[in-house]
């Protein structure tokens, strides 16, 4: 849906120019029709199907308190879901502190365009009094206009791309634990240092290459740059480009933990050594990261702070209060990739 299609929108302002009544007589129909004389509420419902206005009914229940309950949106595919155990960690998280103030937690997937409708209808139509939004696509994020309109309650995990004014958010500093790894492996002697970006429509996968970017200043070689989806299977695909490209690198830094698995599977079976040979640091200190071995070094992200972050940053958007944004920072973790 594009800007121009939400600003067409009728309003309640149409509905009351229609009815001939005011906007606080229209808003009172909406909410139950208390202290409306028939002749009003007759014009009002009128004027309302006139011009086409949707009556909005999270608003409704979130002045009543009818929901109480909390979406999990997720714009990732059901197999990343069960594959990326961070979604889990996040979801469990969030769960635990909403539990505290006694408010369910309802999972959404929207991976595809078909769940993006749905999770819509469903949020829009009141069944949930906010939402925790996980893992923004730019490209998947076409139905978040209709959200912003209706005024839905949000808080996204990382940075919304295109909704930074319009919806708060709890976000690790990626760029810099980004900075801070290559960092750490110049301090190691490493000088052909590559990178297994992130997807560059979600603003991890921005700010991490980004940081990379920026520690490497003029050592920068845009050839020691591949891209993955987060997926392990895309990590070994990356990395196997990059050894073919140039097969003197000696250390990678990859944007988290999955792909940096995929990587070590590729470096190993080259017959190269990890970490003599290549280093590896990841992202995240997902539990993936000690399944490896060697076991994974990685920027930490704290998780359960992030969840937990979300929740008391959307409680206080669901009580009126402005939407707010944190940054939370990251912690290198020696392990024996590098």
């Amino acid at each position: 849906m594009t800007d121009s299609t939400v600003r067409r929108r009728p309003t309640i302002d149409d509905v009351a120019a229609e009815a001939g009544v005011s906007r606080g007589t229209v808003s009172r129909v909406l909410t139950g029709g208390h202290w409306v004389s028939p002749e009003s509420l007759d014009a009002v419902n009128r004027a309302i199907k006139k011009v086409g206005y949707r009556i909005n009914p999270h608003a409704r229940n979130l002045a009543t308190s009818k929901a109480n309950s909390i979406a999990f949106l997720l714009t990732e595919s059901h197999e990343r879901l069960f594959e990326d155990p961070n979604f889990s960690i996040l979801m469990r998280g969030a769960a635990q502190a909403l539990e505290e103030r006694d408010l369910p937690l309802v999972l959404l997937m929207a991976g595809s365009d078909a769940e993006q409708r749905r999770a819509a209808d469903f949020i829009l139509a009141g069944h949930v009094d906010g939402v925790l939004l996980v893992s923004s696509h730019t490209g998947r994020l076409d139905f978040m206009s209709e959200l912003v309109a209706a005024n839905i309650p949000a808080i996204a995990c990382g940075v919304p791309i295109g909704f930074e004014r319009k919806i708060g958010y709890v976000s690790a500093a990626d760029a810099d634990g980004a900075r801070s790894a290559v960092e750490y492996l110049r301090e190691q002697g490493r000088r052909r240092i590559a990178t297994i970006a992130g997807p560059q429509d979600t603003s991890g996968g921005v700010a991490r290459l980004a940081g990379y970017r920026e520690e490497l200043g003029e050592d920068f070689d845009e050839s020691l740059v591949a891209i993955g989806d987060y997926s392990r299977a895309s990590g070994a695909t990356a990395m196997a480009e990059l050894l073919e490209r140039d097969p003197q690198i000696d250390a990678v830094f990859v944007a988290n933990d999955l792909m940096a698995a995929g990587a070590l599977d590729v470096i190993q079976a080259a017959g190269r050594s990890v970490p003599d040979e290549i280093a590896i640091v990841g992202f995240d200190d997902s539990p993936v990261a000690v399944t490896t071995t060697p076991q994974l070094t990685t920027m930490r992200q704290p998780f359960e702070r992030i969840s937990n972050e979300m929740v008391r940053l959307l409680m206080q958007v669901i009580e009126g209060q402005p939407a707010a944004a944190l940054t939370v920072p990251t912690e290198l973790v020696r392990r024996g990739s590098a």
